[in-house]
């Protein structure tokens, strides 16, 4: 019985260690490389936006069109 209790708390320990050795591995990104990537999910939020409002240009009069709205 204490093995298999013993078998379920090492999961999350084990986890726990691999999480933390993974965060004293990895390094922050510097200025350069923060800007760009910030700049890149900017692009993909102005494209992904114009992309929703040409859509919804287009269906709102198609819809009316086709619903015969009032």
């Amino acid at each position: 019985m204490a093995d298999q209790v013993q078998e379920i708390l090492d999961v999350p320990r084990e986890f726990l260690r691999d999480g933390i050795q993974f965060i004293n591995k990895s390094q922050k990104p510097d200025r350069r490389e923060f800007i760009k990537i910030s700049q890149a999910v900017g692009v993909g939020f102005l494209i992904m936006g114009a992309v929703g409002y040409v859509v919804k240009l287009i269906h709102i009069p198609l819809n009316n069109v086709l619903v015969g709205g009032a």
